[in-house]
């Protein structure tokens, strides 16, 4: 280290250390091992000169209790070295030494106590203030000069990583393995579901306790559901600029530690009982029958850019934790700052270790992930599906065999990547929601504006599970997660009730979240009490949520939307921890229908395998009469032709042929027109009569219809029908 960098830095972090002694070659297991008579502690910081590990007594927030220990021993840019007495329960951190030459991405100051990476539980939050950077800032504003370094010592600032067991009683648990055909995919915050919840008891509403209590688990299975994906429960922290409005981070894309469970949200004071309480939900969720898979963020941390805190990776190494450019500052492909650099071996490693710890330690079902592309970006920083982190993923006899699902873009050059992952991974797929929202709400409302829309071909597309974009490397309907909502946007009831998003209660005039909604107030923006506006907007959230179940491919539910829930108008309420995002569970009769309706919708998918393909149906003959395995239909019984061209086309029937598998055929008939249509069944072979099992038109579901031969039958505008087709006599 230069003697310019030495000048530039706290008096303690220029203290020459001696020799290091001869010692082990091979580092041990990163983090907190524990072992006879201490604990081996070890971290990665590969470009630092002196490492210690720093204890702390339980209950000691202000740091007085710190007592620091140097790490001997050292190996490929490891740190470690045996701590005597170290045991569970025992309060720690780490401090490092090393030069501070921003312009070449090193930021080391050991005035600034940092997380361990590794750590499994986690005690007490950041502090937001001048302390926590390890630059010079202003103490109001914090902002400041991302080249100097601040001498203010951040132990009172920063939460510890606290030493856990990893024991814990399964009880002979399992995981339910559910075939990826059978999913239906219910996605949810641990607090905005359970928060209100009636049955579970105040002191366990928006905890882990909570999500898996019996009331929780009654409206889960009820709803016909397999899979809980929750947002975010790796520890995370509080955005400075939201904290300065006084909001928090809601949503937990904000990672603090990538092995730790989110400690508020345990009904836990404790850290043990909160990895205890996280491990004993995935129990009782699993003895339900419902895996538990995890949103997980390995793209980026809450360290922001270099005008950002040092509250861990930035400390330890920050040229080997994150994609810097030439002159040392972060390449921000994630919007948040900064981006996780997965090319690098220790970091690429911290994502497969902490990805083999949920599943093997906590026992979770799967992962989606964050941002995706962000994971898979090489060198020259172009997206490669042959990247080592998505071939380990691929390949690791563990992750391999849990439900992988990507988000696949991020917000980097060519950042858009949908279709592009390999198997086994599941992908978002946006281009379904956009298609199916298009379909029945944008393109209805220009229908009233004389304006034609844009026909039913690409709606086809998705409804068969969207082979343009999954059809390559043997992948099927089910690489494609379908949602017509998510948290990320309009939750399914407020895309039929405004045209604009209304964020001003995030506190950027209204700047964040999408402009693209494609959504449809149905003639008033917000809340109305017009019954007939209500009630069109009640048959297009059917029509949305009838589309989405009767699909192929993986079905994911936005919580709430079974019911109704509105976010009135906020597409972007990361930052609401309040009633704008908690459910509402007094429902009104409406929605009441509304969750039996999904039910119905669930046990119509259930019922009919040929709604849950597992390969592609292509339109191919399947038997001596003729019959196809999937085939399309005019609003006149014929086969489409020249109708996929029309912009003006607004009526399309789907036939789902089981009957060759010895299964039960199924017919969706879509109609996105503004007046009645006469739709006539198709008569095709081998099916001789059809009966109605729901229509869009029903405010709550009835009795399956008599049998009737194929024919013409009204549908009314803007309205789904599904009939099961058979030879029945």
């Amino acid at each position: 280290m230069s003697t310019r960098a030495h000048a530039a830095m706290p008096p303690s972090a220029a203290t020459t250390t001696a020799p290091l002694p001869l010692g082990r070659d091979l580092a041990p297991a990163p983090g907190v091992t524990l072992v006879e008579g201490g604990a081996d502690a070890c971290v990665y910081a590969g470009h630092a000169d002196q490492v210690e590990v720093c204890l702390f007594d339980a209950g000691d927030s202000a740091g007085t209790s710190e007592r620091r220990l140097p790490l001997t021993e050292r190996a490929h840019g490891w740190w470690f070295g045996f701590v005597p007495g170290m045991g569970v329960g025992q309060r720690y951190g780490f401090r490092v030494s090393g030069p501070w030459q921003p312009g070449h991405g090193q930021r080391h100051n050991p005035a600034k106590l940092l997380l361990d990476p590794y750590a499994r539980a986690l005690e007490g939050e950041v502090t937001w203030g001048a302390p926590v950077y390890g630059h010079d800032v202003d103490a109001e504003t914090w902002r400041g000069n991302p080249e100097s370094p601040s001498r203010l010592d951040s132990a009172g600032s920063m939460p510890r990583g606290v030493v856990v067991r990893d024991g814990f009683d399964w009880e002979g648990d399992r995981p339910p393995l559910i075939s990826r055909s059978e999913s239906v995919i219910y996605e949810t915050h641990v607090v905005n579901l359970t928060k209100n919840l009636p049955g579970v008891p105040a002191h366990l509403r928006g905890t882990y306790a909570g999500l898996a209590h019996p009331a929780t688990i009654a409206h889960l299975k009820g709803l016909g559901v397999t899979a809980v994906e929750l947002l975010p429960i790796h520890a995370f922290t509080h955005e400075p600029a939201l904290v300065q409005r006084g909001l928090t981070n809601h949503w937990g894309y904000n990672t603090l530690g990538f092995f730790a469970p989110h400690a508020p949200y345990a009904a836990a004071t404790d850290p043990q009982g909160v990895l205890d309480e996280f491990k004993g939900m995935v129990k009782l969720l699993h003895r339900a029958g419902l895996e538990v898979i995890l949103d997980v963020v390995y793209n980026h941390t809450a360290e922001q850019d270099r005008h950002g805190a040092t509250l861990s990776f930035r400390g330890l190494d920050n040229r080997a934790y994150y994609r810097l450019d030439e002159r040392g500052q972060d390449i921000d492909v994630t919007g948040c700052g900064n981006t996780l650099d997965l090319r690098h071996p220790i970091v690429c490693r911290m994502a497969l270790d902490s990805l083999r710890y949920w599943v093997q330690e906590c026992h979770v079902d799967g992962f989606r992930f964050d941002l995706a592309v962000a994971l898979g970006r090489g060198r020259g920083d172009e997206y490669d599906p042959d990247h080592p982190f998505l071939v380990a993923a691929r390949t690791d006899p563990v992750l391999s065999r849990v439900k992988l699902i990507a988000e696949p873009w991020d917000v980097g050059i060519h950042g858009w990547r949908t279709g592009q992952f390999p198997p086994p991974f599941s992908e978002w797929n946006d281009r379904y929601r956009d298609s199916v929202r298009t379909f029945w709400l944008s393109d209805a409302r220009g229908q009233l504006a004389g304006e034609s829309g844009h026909g039913v071909q690409d709606l086809a597309t998705r409804l068969a599970g969207s082979r343009d974009l999954f059809g390559t490397h043997d992948r099927g309907p089910t690489a494609s997660i379908n949602f017509v909502a998510a948290h990320d946007g309009f939750t399914l009831a407020d895309t039929t009730a405004y045209d604009v998003k209304h964020n001003l209660a995030n506190g950027e005039d209204n700047r964040d979240g999408t402009e693209g909604n494609r959504s449809w107030n149905h003639g008033v923006e917000g809340v109305t009490l017009d019954e007939d506006v209500l009630a069109l907007r009640r048959r297009s959230h059917r029509n949305l949520l009838g589309t989405l179940l009767l699909s192929a491919g993986i079905p994911m539910i936005n919580a709430g939307d079974e019911f109704g829930r509105s976010q009135g108008g906020n597409n972007n309420p990361y930052c609401q921890d309040n009633e704008i995002s908690w459910f509402d569970w007094d429902l009104e009769p409406w929605q009441e229908d509304m969750i039996a309706t999904t039910r119905h919708l669930l046990a119509i998918r259930r019922d009919h395998p040929a709604l849950r393909q597992r390969t592609w149906s292509l339109g191919r003959q399947v038997h001596d009469d003729g019959s196809m395995d999937l085939a399309w239909f005019g609003a006149d019984g014929w086969a489409m032709d020249g109708g996929w061209h029309d912009p003006w086309s607004r009526t399309l029937q789907m036939l789902v042929n089981g009957a060759w598998l010895g299964r039960q055929s199924v017919l969706v008939v879509l109609h996105g027109g503004i007046h009645d249509v006469e739709v006539r069944l198709p008569d095709v072979p081998g099916l001789t009569a059809y009966r109605l099992l729901w229509d869009s038109v029903w405010e709550r579901p009835q009795e399956a219809g008599a049998p009737r031969p194929p024919g013409p039958v009204t549908v009314a505008p803007l309205s789904l029908q599904v009939w099961s087709a058979d030879d029945a006599t």
